[in-house]
């Protein structure tokens, strides 16, 4: 399991939905946050890994990091720009 050693404002877990909802729980949490505040998302393997970041970098969001957690899932870390 890779260590994620990056400080978060927040955390979703999203491995417990399927596609489009994963991305719609990830856009909820960002809402939330303030700009320059920074999300890690937990989500499986597949899909999600592969739409979840191009969505939010359409929405204009910075995408900092993506990790292999080990376990088919990945951790994505997400930068709030803009409100």
């Amino acid at each position: 399991m890779t260590d994620i050693n990056f400080q978060t404002d927040d955390t979703v877990d999203i491995t417990d939905v399927v596609c489009p909802i994963t991305f719609v729980k990830a856009k909820a949490a960002l809402e939330e946050l303030d700009e320059g505040q920074t999300l890690a998302i937990k989500m499986n393997d597949g899909e999600p890994v592969q739409n979840v970041p191009r969505s939010i970098k359409e929405e204009g969001h910075k995408i900092l990091k993506l990790l292999d957690n080990g376990d088919s899932t990945y951790t994505l870390i997400v930068e709030k720009v803009g409100d």
